[in-house]
């Protein structure tokens, strides 16, 4: 699968990601009730294909109806996420990211994972990252 692909998830195609990555499979039914001002029922149905024709899900029938699972990794969906919003928020600064990350008043970090961040950086340096 090329990385046009992954990066070019339109917003609701994301949201039906995020269900089915979330419920490990989901039905257009199941997807529909996850959605918030869902469209149509076909409208969900023509965009579960796409997602299909970009080989983000697979699909298998199952009695009447098709229930339709990640093609993709999590992670490697994650990585995609992070890139589109590093680009679009933070002018592809992995170090603007990291601060809005930590000034978030709402993260409210706690000293184990703020040590696990220091270890992160420490292994990203002698990396060469």
């Amino acid at each position: 699968m090329s990385k046009k692909k992954v990066n070019d998830l339109s917003r609701r195609e994301r949201q039906i990601m995020d269900i089915v990555f979330e419920r490990g499979q989901a039905t257009v039914a199941e997807v529909l009730e996850g959605l918030t001002d869902p469209p149509s029922y076909s409208a969900v149905r023509a965009l579960m294909r796409v997602l299909v024709e970009k080989s983000m899900l697979t699909h298998a029938k199952e009695g009447r109806r098709y229930v339709y699972k990640p093609a993709v990794s999590r992670h490697r969906a994650k990585q995609s996420a992070l890139k589109r919003v590093m680009k679009t928020f933070f002018d592809n600064s992995p170090e603007s990211v990291v601060a809005a990350l930590i000034s978030n008043s709402e993260a409210d970090l706690t000293d184990e994972e703020l040590e696990r961040i220091e270890v992160m950086i420490a292994r990203a340096r002698r990396e060469g990252k």
